[in-house]
């Protein structure tokens, strides 16, 4: 099983537009630092899922009948933007899973085209593409949002963007099923109060020491929180690595 992060910045992404803090000046000048919107892509045994689909180049990126399903954590525009075009498009209709949304993105809803969001995610319920088996975890967030613990022939991966913290029975599913791999939400520097739609480093390193997973890297980032890591190299424990856009991690063969 292979995972690809397409993107892993916050709302605004990095560089932030008008902004000179370091982190923006860094990315301006080195693409590699560049951030775009949250995003992935799950590979294996001819099973292709996407995870999110906020950036505007979602249709470049997967060209029609090239997606098994879309797996949607919720419908904030930095997660749905890249399907305003796409619904337009010809050819086969595309499911999308997600959270079950009564106001969803609400134009998208009204005039879906050839995208089917009829397969509504229930808070823990598992579907099966092949020998790849996806259950929907229930995040913390704004909106109603999910996560994915994806499970392949003995590895699993938990993607885990937009919450600040976890649900008591989210977090006993992923510490009794421990992932491999935990890509986890980090917006924020660390804060005095507790954030309130996004982990910051403090949570996400109080959910990595609970959970234990082989390894987790951070997504959805700021360019905050860039800036304060430029400050802070060695701020992280073991165990977690902070992720940028192009990131692959490959399990075993």
């Amino acid at each position: 099983m292979k995972l690809s992060l397409l993107g892993t910045g916050a709302v605004g992404g990095v560089p932030l537009y008008g902004c000179d803090c370091p982190a923006c000046l860094r990315a301006r000048s080195r693409p590699a630092f560049v951030r775009r919107p949250a995003s992935a892509v799950y590979e294996t045994d001819g099973v292709r899922l996407a995870l999110d689909a906020g950036r505007v180049d979602f249709g470049q990126q997967f060209p029609s009948g090239s997606l098994d399903a879309l797996l949607l954590t919720h419908y904030h525009m930095d997660h749905v933007a890249g399907l305003f075009e796409i619904r337009w498009g010809k050819g086969p209709t595309m499911p999308v899973h997600g959270p079950r949304d009564t106001e969803g993105c609400a134009d998208l809803f009204q005039h879906p085209g050839l995208l089917d969001f009829s397969p509504v995610l229930e808070p823990f319920a598992s579907r099966e593409w092949g020998k790849t088996r996806v259950t929907a975890l229930p995040l913390i967030h704004s909106k109603p949002t999910l996560g994915y613990f994806i499970q392949h022939q003995g590895s699993c991966i938990a993607y885990l963007t937009d919450t600040a913290g976890l649900p008591p029975e989210t977090h006993a599913f992923l510490t009794a099923h421990r992932p491999d791999l935990m890509i986890l939400d980090c917006a924020h520097p660390p804060r005095d109060a507790r954030p309130r739609n996004h982990n910051d480093v403090n949570l996400a390193c109080e959910l990595h020491r609970s959970i234990q997973p082989v390894e987790t890297w951070l997504t959805h980032i700021g360019h905050d929180l860039d800036a304060w890591l430029m400050a802070h190299p060695d701020a992280l424990p073991g165990g977690i690595k902070v992720a940028h856009d192009g990131w692959v991690w490959q399990s075993e063969p």
